[in-house]
């Protein structure tokens, strides 16, 4: 017979951050370097706007906001606040470096729907 407890246990966790692939990591390191700061780190959030909705908002910052989620990849830290989260929770952050495409992309298994420049969703 299994316990409560135990069935929660084995349950797969859903991510509560987002995730940082080992391309945008390194992406994002040497754009930290090139600015030739220690302090900063990568703030991803959620903003009204854009033609779905909410947009994506990336940027390096140096702050610490009550709530904030702090999550580092391999000396990379993604900060994300408290009320981008829940939006945010499960997303993966890649970086292309194609012909056909290049930047940072999201992929958020919690967008319902995206707009065709992939800025924003809802």
């Amino acid at each position: 017979m299994t316990t409560p407890a135990q069935t929660e246990s084995t349950e797969a966790q859903a991510p509560t951050s987002v995730v940082l692939t080992d391309v945008a990591a390194q992406k994002v390191k040497a754009l930290i370097e090139q600015e030739g700061r220690d302090d900063l780190r990568l703030r991803v959030a959620v903003q009204p706007g854009g033609c779905s909705g909410l947009r994506y908002q990336l940027f390096f910052d140096e702050r610490s906001l009550d709530g904030d989620v702090v999550t580092d990849f391999g000396g990379v830290e993604v900060v994300v606040d408290r009320m981008s989260s829940p939006y945010l929770s499960g997303a993966t952050i890649d970086f292309a470096d194609r012909i056909d495409a290049q930047g940072f992309t999201i992929d958020n298994p919690n967008a319902g729907n995206s707009c065709a420049c992939g800025d924003s969703f809802n």
